[in-house]
Parts: C-alpha cells; structure tokens; sequence
C-alpha cells in the first residue's frame, strides 16, 4: 500500500528520593549525561572512538542517530528484506518527487548487520511500464529458477497502480536485486473488480512444494499459489470483522519457545484498531496452514505493537540458519508513522517518519498456554552501545522525581531498569530544556505500560490521534515491570517484560538539552537495575 502525498486513509499516549543520591557530571565523556552513577562504580571512560557518539555538524535536528531514513524526499512502507551475497538487501517506498508530485518506486538500501546501511538508489522506478506507480510487495530470491529467468534471479511481485485499479506485476533483477526490469507478461494478476487488492507476500512453501502469496483484500486475506512467480491460483481465503481495511500480510511458521515438536503458523497484517480504542498497526492469528488455507486458533487476533507509529510491518528469518533455528526467531521492522498525520511529522531534509529498529520476533506460551509473538530489540543494536552508566537503586515517594539527566551527544540510548510497587504508577520522562517531553511508563492499578506524547514539541499543533495515551496490558508477577527503552532523537520504542508487549512512538522534543527523568504517580515506587547506554550514530552511508 502506498500514498506518498498523504491524504484521509481507512487504515490506519522530580524527585526527592528516599536516600540522596549523587549527581556526577561526566563531562568529556562519549556519553555526556548527569546522571546518579551507581555507589562505588567508577565513571565510564571515553571510548576510544568518541566521534562516534556525535552527530554530524550538518545533520537536521530531527535526523535520527539509529534509525534508517531517506535523505531527501519521502519513504513509506518497508518490504521485506532478503540476504544474498553477505548482505541483506532492503527496500521501501520512496517518493522522489515529494511534495509536488505523486507516486513512489522501491529504494534500496544494503546492511551487512542491520544497523549499518548503505543507500543502492532507486531499485524499480514508478511510471515505467504504464501500470502505474510501485506499491508494497514482496522480492524473492528464485533459487530454483521457477520463475524461468535462471537460478537466483531476484523476483519482485509488487502491486501496482493506475486509475484506481490495483494489479500485481512481476519485476525480475538479474543483477543481485540492484536493478529490476518490469515482465513482459504484466501484469501477473489482474483485478477481478476488487478495490482493495495489494501487498502480495510471497514465500516459498517447501512443504506443498510451490509459491504462496497472501494478499490483502478489503476485510479478508486472500491466499494463492503458484508453481513458477507468473501464474497464480486462487487457494482460499480468511475473513476478519471489525479491523477496517487489512493490508501488508504476512504469514510464516514459528516455534513455540523454540520447541520444532510445537510449530504454529502466524498471520499478521495492517489493521484498523478504532473499534478497540486502538489506532492502526499489526494484528496477528496464530494457527495451521495446509499448504493453502489457514486455520485460526480459538482466541481470535492480537496486536504485534501497542503504540500509535508501528505500520506496515515485515518480518524475516536468516536463511544462513538451519531449518529449527528459523523457526525459533524472526527479524522485524515497521514503518514509524501513522497515516492520521503522516505528512505532518517536521522534517526539512525529508518526510514519511522513518523506519523502526530491527527487532527480534519470536513465539512463546503465556501463562495460559496461548502462543504470543513477543519483540525485542534485536540482539545487533547492542553493537552500538557504548559504556552503560549504572544507576542507584532508588524509591521515589509519589509526586517525586529525579534530577533531570543531559541525553548522550548522538541523540540515541538505551535505558533499561526494573520497577516495583503495589500500586500507583511509575513514569519516565524524555524531556527536551523547552519544558516539553513524551513519557513511558506503568500503571500498577491498571496493569498497563503506556506512552504518551500529549506534551511534546509539537503535540499542540497535531492532530487528536497524536496526543491519544496507547496501552498496553501487561500483567507481572510480584508487582516488578521490567523496561527496555530504546530513544531516538525523532522516537520512543518500549520493550516490556522481556518483549511481551512493544509500543512504538514518534515524538519530537524542542530546542534546548534533551534528557531522562523518573518520577512516581500516586504512591512509591521503587527502581532497581536501571543503566543507560549511550548508542553511536550509524549514518547512512549515501551514494
């Protein structure tokens, strides 16, 4: 799916501490926060390599230090990335033309690590077959020359545009998926009178021993297959009520706790939340697949990522691992945006948000025995941390808050701590100097992680949807939450008791020293285990 000049879509919240604690300025270092250092640990050192801790004097204010985004123009949804050559070879929508002109095509971007990235340009350009612009899809690598264009051609089956009729056509790259041709034969599927018809996921099912693709159709997915990427057959289809108009699916196997004796299927796809008080976002069913039908577990669907900007979302196994090992975990990405006002995020360089950190995905039994997709941030971000900066165990009586913090010179860090208390709520701020700031934190009484953002830099000028609380319940044993937040200068992502729930929020500070604060609502809370680590800029390295 795609709309690169943003319009109404269907689719798609001080502390007097108990102890005094010390407040060190560790001025010189590569992570430059005040912070209350943990007693009787020594300050981090500067790393050896401080500038990578800096931004660039010539970055906008708004570009992130982590996350990846266009250098000009406009970007949408990502599409699933694929690993040939020792790279893993990415794409997402792209309007070059923005904000004048419509339509996008795929960009492309390289990573040996899924951190750092490398722009390859302009992959499938919009407009060049007279099928119109280039929508969300899938690309393959055709290892067994199915698609008759040779053994490991890459194949992209996109969906494609014009006069508001949605096709799908099949592009082919002889060239390791740097630049792709459009098939004599477009498109592969025509429309059979449907107007919501796009976002083809494709994959190879060794199983049924030929292609699948899911498509988004309206209220339902709709299932194919194929023995070659060009014809494909109608198999079956599944109905959803109440989630608006689905798109970008997805469907893959997993292992429950990594157990290749207890193997789930997960259908996920783009979902309209209003009718549950949520926005839009992911939703997923786990069950069977034959080879052409899915068949749900009783429970019905759940959301992938509670926060208002998590859209779009792909996810991915890594094929250098054996067969069990990709069924234990999954990468995944989404679009951080939200088409209730996605062309009005700030931006001078460029527009569209910008896409998550890659996560890690996997399949676990609750306490109920319900298998649930949990996130994490995946386990590459962690090259990016310098010295964490470990903090004091403190209790914060209700209405109190810590001395603020200065945030680490790159704009990016990850802050991770547990909490405690029988009730009452436990808050943390990410403030800018101007006296604006988003929070993240957890409701004892509700039993809910939340994020909010109704007193950021821009909240005042922005639509209702983007001062709306998002919710997430979690439930924990002993009254304790734990907290893996990961910020950004143009974003919030929260990681809660070890990936059971992820929210995910753009949000924009204003000028002045950007920095952390905890603070209880309502009764104490106590901190434990908490350290901030500052994160190095990853610039993308442009063409």
């Amino acid at each position: 799916m795609t709309n690169p000049a943003p319009r109404p879509r269907t689719r798609r919240r001080g502390l007097i501490v108990a102890a005094v604690v010390i407040v060190a300025a560790l001025v010189a270092t590569a992570c430059a926060v005040v912070l209350w250092p943990r007693s009787g640990e020594p300050a981090p050192q500067a790393s050896p390599s401080a500038d990578a801790f800096q931004r660039p004097e010539d970055w906008s204010a708004d570009r992130p230090a982590v996350h990846l985004t266009p250098e000009r123009a406009w970007m949408n949804d990502p599409q699933k990335p694929f690993f040939l050559d020792g790279l893993w070879h990415f794409y997402y929508l792209y309007n070059a033309d923005h904000p004048d002109g419509n339509g996008t095509a795929w960009y492309h971007a390289t990573s040996p690590d899924l951190v750092h990235w490398t722009d390859q340009g302009v992959a499938i350009d919009k407009y060049a077959n007279g099928l119109g612009d280039i929508w969300t899809g899938t690309a393959v690598v055709d290892e067994r020359g199915t698609a008759g264009f040779g053994a490991g051609a890459v194949i992209a089956i996109v969906t494609q545009q014009t006069d508001g009729v949605q096709r799908q056509s099949l592009f082919v790259s002889r060239d390791g998926g740097y630049r792709f041709s459009s098939y004599d034969g477009n498109p592969v599927m025509d429309n059979p009178g449907v107007a919501d018809w796009r976002d083809p996921r494709v994959f190879w099912d060794d199983t049924a021993g030929h292609w699948v693709m899911a498509l988004a159709e309206h209220d339902r997915i709709g299932f194919y297959t194929s023995p070659n990427l060009r014809e494909w057959t109608y198999a079956s289809d599944f109905v959803t009520a109440g989630l608006g108009v689905l798109e970008c699916p997805d469907l893959f196997p997993m292992a429950v706790d990594g157990d290749p004796d207890d193997v789930r299927w997960v259908l996920a796809a783009g979902a309209n939340g209003a009718a549950e008080g949520m926005t839009t976002g992911t939703v997923y069913w786990t069950g069977a697949w034959d080879g052409r039908r899915f068949i749900a577990d009783a429970g019905g669907h759940r959301w992938l990522d509670h926060g208002p900007d998590y859209y779009a979302s792909v996810t991915w196994d890594d094929p250098r691992l054996s067969a069990d090992e990709r069924m234990t975990a999954r990468y995944g990405i989404g679009w951080m945006n939200n088409w209730s006002y996605a062309g009005r995020l700030p931006g001078d360089d460029w527009q569209g948000g910008s896409d998550s950190i890659v996560r890690q995905i996997t399949l676990r039994a609750d306490a109920d025995g319900r298998a649930t997709l949990h996130s994490t941030p995946a386990r590459e971000l962690s090259g990016l941390e310098g010295p964490p900066v470990l903090l004091d165990d403190v209790v914060l009586e209700a209405g109190r808050r810590t001395p603020s913090t200065t945030a680490p010179r790159s704009g990016a860090y990850r802050l991770r701590l547990s909490a405690s208390g029988d009730t009452g709520e436990l808050r943390v701020r990410i403030a800018s100097g101007d006296g604006s700031f988003a929070t993240v934190g957890y409701d004892f009484d509700a039993g809910t992680v939340f994020v909010a953002r109704d007193a950021d830099a821009i909240a005042a000028d922005m639509p209702e949807d983007y001062r709306a609380v998002r919710t997430a319940p979690v439930a924990v044993a002993g009254g304790r939450i734990t907290l893996d937040i990961v910020v950004d200068t143009t974003s919030v992502e929260v990681f809660a008791d070890d990936g059971t729930a992820a929210l995910t929020m753009a949000t924009y500070g204003g000028p002045g020293a950007r920095g952390v604060q905890l603070e209880a609502a309502r009764h104490t809370v106590r901190v434990e285990d908490a350290s901030l680590a500052p994160l190095r800029v990853a610039p993308i390295a442009r063409q």
